[in-house]
């Protein structure tokens, strides 16, 4: 490994030199007064954001019904509102100019200014595409940087300094200046196939002729590949060798085989449960104790959401492995069956008839799916039924629909006078053979108090 420390000394005095000498052509009298100009449109735009800035907030506050990037825009844009009118004043002054004299050395600075500040504003309006925060301050500024060395002609020396800092490993040579560019493309590919992936996922998630697990499959099958030849792309095409890449894919298998088993089993079994289709999105599920509908199928995880708004986040291995109960597999149509029993001295038929009718009154219940009444079995104390009927809303719940057919079922046995039994104990005393006069007799060798005689 070596350090060019001459080379790099040598590079960093010819780029300080360069930069020396534009700040000395600052100092010459025709560019004075441009500077003047400049500080004086600064001043200027400062005053105007501050007076603007206010009423645009509350012109915002006042905005109903817009959409999310456009209430991003205008906050980006109100967060550049001096850039902004900055680059308006001073492309004003530049035309001032060139109506004043004709010569472009009477306008340089301040139309170098302006076109710098303009890509400045531009790029800090379009940065706002990334999403991650970090990202999108390491996009931004390294964008301000290659662009004001562009327009000040000192890309070529802060190149040649960049590339001069460079780590040697035999044949192989990692500048600085080959990190940063691998960065950048591969930056702009990565928020390219994240814009391109959200379009097509729009796209696809709105086509009802594909199954919810195909549309959910082939978004995520076009994200990777996607993500990944950004990524690699970005790598081939600032000089770097893929084929060294392929050793280092080989240790990361063997990790993944050994310590990461649980994630890649996850990982597969969501592509099965994709496959397969043997849940999907909107579907309600029993897993456990668990129920509810599934939100969201992800890599790793399948979300389900309960009628208590709880979101369980379960493993795709466990609905893989385990037992998993789809009431919405094939349809949305579910049967609830709940159980009562009448007295012995009640008309069946009656009951049956009544049961049915109570059932078919409550809003959930299907008709066209008749509830049915049946016998069941004659108990110790009552006669037991079991009603059954349908219906093709689950995720609204089944605990609430048993008790509204519950309810009905008590409304109309009161109305036709069926009883209800319950559980009834009479005790007897057995051996009273004299009266006490309470209307109670006392057993043989016992007084009225109950103690022995």
């Amino acid at each position: 490994m070596e350090f060019g420390a001459n080379a790099i000394w040598q590079k960093a005095v010819a780029l300080a030199v360069q930069a020396a000498e534009f700040i000395e052509s600052l100092t010459e009298p025709p560019r004075v007064w441009q500077v003047a100009i400049l500080v004086l449109i600064a001043g200027l735009a400062q005053a105007l954001a501050w007076m603007t800035g206010p009423r645009l907030d509350s012109w915002m506050r006042e905005r109903e019904g817009l959409k999310l990037w456009q209430m991003r825009t205008l906050i980006t844009l109100r967060q550049r509102l001096r850039g902004v009118f900055f680059v308006m004043l001073a492309w004003a002054a530049v035309g001032l100019l060139m109506l004043w004299s004709p010569f472009p050395s009477r306008r340089f600075l301040v139309e170098l200014v302006a076109t710098i500040a303009s890509a400045w504003v531009f790029i800090g309006l379009g940065s706002q595409l990334i999403r991650n925060r970090l990202i999108r301050r390491i996009v931004r500024w390294a964008a301000w940087i290659y662009v004001t060395l562009l327009f000040l002609g000192l890309v070529a020396p802060a190149s040649a300094f960049l590339d001069s800092l460079a780590v040697e490993f035999g044949s192989f040579r990692l500048s600085v200046l080959t990190v940063l560019k691998a960065l950048a493309v591969t930056g702009v590919l990565l928020t390219l196939a994240r814009l391109i992936s959200q379009g097509a996922a729009r796209r696809i998630g709105s086509n009802q002729d594909m199954s919810p697990t195909m549309r959910v499959l082939t978004v995520k099958m076009l994200q990777i590949m996607l993500y990944g030849a950004a990524f690699f792309i970005g790598l081939k095409a600032v000089g770097f060798d893929l084929s060294g890449l392929a050793v280092l894919s080989g240790a990361i298998g063997v990790g993944l085989g050994f310590g990461l088993q649980k994630v890649v089993s996850n990982l597969v079994s969501g592509v099965i449960i994709l496959l397969d289709k043997s849940v999907k999105p909107g579907d309600v599920i029993s897993i456990g104790n668990t129920f509810g509908w599934i939100e969201a199928l992800g890599a790793r995880y399948v979300s389900v959401v309960t009628r208590d708004g709880k979101e369980y986040l379960i493993p795709n291995e466990d609905l893989i492995t385990g037992q998993v109960v789809n009431w919405s597999h094939s349809n949305d149509f579910v049967r609830l069956d709940i159980n009562f029993g009448t007295s012995y001295g009640d008309d069946p038929h009656l009951v049956r008839k009544l049961a049915v009718e109570a059932a078919a009154s409550v809003n959930r219940v299907l008709t066209n799916k008749a509830p049915v009444c049946h016998i069941i079995g004659f108990g110790d104390s009552s006669v037991d039924y079991v009603l059954r009927f349908w219906i093709q809303d689950p995720t609204d719940g089944l605990t609430n629909i048993r008790g509204n057919v519950f309810l009905a079922l008590w409304d109309t046995f009161k109305a036709h006078g069926i009883a209800i039994p319950f559980p009834q104990r009479e005790v007897r005393v057995i051996g009273l053979p004299e009266d006490t006069g309470t209307g109670l007799k006392v057993p043989t060798g016992l007084d009225p108090d109950g103690q022995s005689v």
